[in-house]
């Protein structure tokens, strides 16, 4: 592995999501560094157009790269989508990693691949990396096995599993917190109130504070001490959809009518509470946490009222 200044290249597969942009805007700023961008649709004169369900593609592009380290933040990640089509939650979140590791694995690369709290079945919280996974849905099977391929092809990679995250968006719909926006947003004045699940407990955590967990963990690579193996990092404020959406309403200054829902509803089975104890991490100097408050007015407030309430 080449380290040092200019000659530490990072391969960013998946740049355009939600995730996968804010680490983007986060790898600016290490200008010493040289990053390769991919994304699925939307390329640039930066950014590599690539669909890792295409094995050659991807064997095609990291050879031609060949960098020191590959961060994955590619990945079907709503689970109706992996719970109606099974095949492709396989290809994206099990399979493209097994040929990524194994082409990575050839070169003498580092790969971060991004996981969930989902592979755990949310009643026994916290959740330590070395805890037993029991998934109760497609997405959470499909990213147990695609960390289990991972690591089957190289040691030399590292597994970070998150919750529930927010952060920029371009569309509502890319974060399952900022999806209730606009539910909130109508639920004002004679309009019926939002009903929101007060049942699951989450940890929503701020895209631009995994950010930096990944630039750290870029620069431990960097430096000759990377960290292998499965690692968890948590926001550490409890909250139910309920919840969110109370504080949504909050940032908005808007007299929204939200109702509690005590009851599981999804269609899905989702975990009740699947805290992941972020221990390890934390033990080394690494992470950045925002307040949800803050972190969700700095998201709304790029956004008009009247835009949120038209969605």
């Amino acid at each position: 592995m080449t380290m040092g200044g200019s000659n530490f290249k990072v391969a960013l597969i998946g740049a355009s999501g939600l995730l996968g942009g804010a680490v983007a805007n986060e790898l600016v700023v290490q200008r010493q560094w040289q990053v390769a961008r991919t994304a699925f649709r939307h390329g640039d004169a930066t950014t590599f157009i690539l669909d890792i369900r295409d094995e050659d593609a991807a064997r095609r592009f990291i050879l031609e790269q060949r960098p020191d380290a590959i961060v994955v933040a590619a990945a079907e990640r709503r689970p109706d989508i992996c719970e109606n089509d099974p095949s492709l939650a396989r290809a994206l979140n099990v399979d493209a990693l097994r040929f990524i590791g194994t082409v990575a694995g050839e070169i003498g690369a580092w790969v971060l691949s991004i996981s969930t709290d989902y592979v755990f079945d949310g009643t026994q919280p916290p959740y330590h990396p070395d805890d037993a996974p029991n998934p109760l849905n497609a997405y959470g099977r499909s990213k147990l096995e695609g960390e289990r391929a991972l690591m089957q092809t190289t040691e030399d990679s590292c597994v970070l599993r998150l919750p529930m995250l927010y952060g920029p968006v371009t569309d509502w719909g890319e974060s399952a917190v900022t999806s209730l926006a606009p539910a909130v947003a109508k639920s004002t004045g004679d309009n019926a109130p939002a009903l929101m699940d007060a049942w699951a407990t989450r940890y929503p955590t701020f895209t631009p504070d995994v950010a930096v967990v990944v630039r750290q963990l870029l620069e431990r690579c960097e430096s000759g001490t990377p960290v292998n193996g499965v690692m968890h990092w948590s926001g550490n404020e409890p909250m139910t959809k309920f919840d969110i959406a109370t504080s949504i309403a909050r940032v908005l200054r808007i007299d929204a009518r939200i109702l509690p829902q005590y009851t599981p509803a999804d269609a899905t089975p989702r975990p009740k509470n699947c805290h992941l104890a972020s221990a390890a991490l934390e033990s080394m100097n690494l992470g950045r946490r925002t307040p949800f408050e803050t972190g969700i007015q700095a998201v709304l407030n790029n956004w008009p009222l009247a835009t949120v309430a038209r969605n």
